[in-house]
Formats: C-alpha cells, structure tokens, sequence
C-alpha cells in the first residue's frame, strides 16, 4: 500500500485533497498531530516515509520541505508556485504538451496554478497547431470565488459585518505582477505574458477564465477553433473536455463546476471577435483535483479514481 503525506494539511488545498483521499483504500496516510504540523523533525520523518508527498505550503516552506527530502523514491507534488517553471521540475497539466508519459516517471512535479490552468488549456492547443502567434498579445479575464485565497480570505468573507465592498466582485492583480504570469507564457509557448485582470467574486468556489481574440489575430476561425479542442480534448485524453452550446440561455456561470474536479472548454463569438473560455473549480482541476490526477499517474492507477467529475 503507497504511503501519502500532506505537507500543509490545514490548509485549503491540503483538506481538499485529505478529503478526496481519506476514502481511498489503496492508501495509507501520514498524519501528523496539529503540534507536530510545524516541526522540521516529524516533517521530514514523515516526507521520507512516503512514496508521495503533496506540498500544500507557501513557496518558501515548499523550498524547504524539498530541502528535508533525503529518499530518492519519494514523489513530490509542490501546489506551491516556488517550483513552476523550475529547471528539473515537470510541470502538472497532463493534458497538454504531451506531459502525460513525463509525469507518470517524475520525482518532482509542479501542479499548476489555478488561473494559469484556465489559461494554457485554452492557449497551449493551439500555440502548439500554429494557429495561435508565439508573439501574440493576448488579454485574459479570470473570475474566481474567495477559496482560492486560502484561509485568511475565506475568513474575510464569511465572517459577519464583513466590509460592504466584499459583496460585489473585485479586481486585483493591479501591477501586473501576479504569480501566475510566469508559467502561463512559459507554458502556453508564448514569448510574453499576457495582460491578466484576476477578479474575485463573493461566492465560494468556481472558476471561469475567458481569453478574448479577434480572428484577424488568428489563422483559424472559431468553428477550426471548437474543431481542433474538440480532437486535443477528446475522451480518454484526461479531465478537460470541450463543450458545445455550453451557454446557460445566454449566460456563462463561474460557479457552474463547483466541487467538480475536471475543466470545460468552450468556444463562442462570431467571424469578427472570439472568445476561449474554460470553466472549472479553482480548488479542483485548478488545485487539489490536478494534484490528485498527478499523484495517479504516478503511482499507475486510474487517472480519475478519487476524483469527482458529476
């Protein structure tokens, strides 16, 4: 039975994937007791026992804990940004790129961030045709509810009397420095990042990334567009899937895949003005759920066995 250990199980990604694991019985779980949470003995006793271990922590404690690390057996999954776009480090989408066969031998693997998935399961299909400029410049539109804030946000938002402009939609990653901008050039293929407007939303969990084109920008239409997500998305190919008609009358809920652990793809617009959209839960395909499919790979099981996808 393989041994998993959750560095950063308090946190809301590392309870996430606790709770989508707890009922696993191919598994057994190191837990550790919450005084022991943050001793560098009992972490690194308990990373070196097992055969995955999920790092849930900030970037530098996620450095850290690669630094406790003496197994060489060990797999090691970093929800963490600190490792992206590191040099020896497979990046964790394995739907795109053909990273699929790279991560099922990887030691070290990066899970993506959650707006950066939104964003290079629309862009890398078509980087990779040609049918998207390396060069391009792109705008991307991110709506995400609060959870992916962790616990601090969550607290901001649920707790009563909250500040009033908590109640309506708001938008931030201002300086255009977020933390994502990195691998979503490096991965997409792209030669610079795009301009990425973040938005959270007071609702808990959902996430609706919208990429907006004009077709003079693009050697294909978006007909070629639906066609081409329609084969790289097809069935057996992993947790992403293309939708047609994914319109609710008209609208496009983010909160529609909320406590689903895969990713839709759509294409909508008109001969003049395109737009990608994929929509998701950010503590799903966009955290905890990608981590999963990761560790699944590894170990040789199906891919979506603990994962909810209805």
């Amino acid at each position: 039975m393989n041994k998993v250990f959750i560095d950063g199980a308090a946190g809301t990604t590392g309870l996430r994937i606790q709770d989508r694991l707890r009922e696993r019985k191919d598994l057994e779980l190191i837990l550790l007791p919450d005084e022991a949470r943050k001793d560098p003995a009992a972490r690194r006793e308990s990373l070196n026992a097992a055969d995955v271990a999920f790092l849930c922590l900030p970037d530098d404690a996620a450095r850290e804990a690669v630094s406790l690390l003496e197994n060489p057996d060990t797999v090691l999954i970093d929800t963490s940004t600190a490792h992206r776009t590191a040099p020896g480090w497979v990046y964790g989408f394995p739907e795109i790129g053909g990273r699929r066969e790279k991560i099922r031998k990887a030691k070290r693997i990066a899970n993506p961030g959650c707006h950066a998935s939104g964003f290079v399961a629309l862009t890398a299909p078509l980087t990779e045709a040609g049918l998207l400029p390396r060069d391009a410049r792109l705008s991307v539109f991110s709506l995400t509810g609060y959870s992916g804030g962790g616990k601090k946000m969550i607290a901001a938002y649920e707790e009563e009397g909250r500040d009033p402009l908590f109640g309506a939609p708001r938008l931030y990653g201002l300086s255009q420095k977020h933390k994502h901008l990195p691998e979503m050039a490096a991965v997409a293929g792209l030669s610079r990042p795009p301009v990425f407007s973040p938005v959270v939303a007071p609702y808990y969990a959902g996430m609706e990334v919208v990429v907006s084109l004009f077709r003079e920008d693009l050697s294909a239409g978006a007909e070629t567009l639906a066609a081409l997500y329609q084969e790289y998305y097809g069935p057996g190919t992993g947790l992403v899937s293309f939708r047609e008609n994914a319109d609710e009358a008209g609208f496009l809920s983010a909160g529609a895949y909320a406590g689903r652990d895969d990713m839709e793809i759509a294409v909508f617009g008109n001969e003049e003005r395109i737009l990608l959209v994929s929509r998701f839960d950010n503590l799903g395909k966009g955290a905890s759920g990608a981590a999963i499919q990761n560790m699944n790979l590894v170990l040789g099981v199906e891919e979506t066995r603990g994962l909810v996808l209805s």
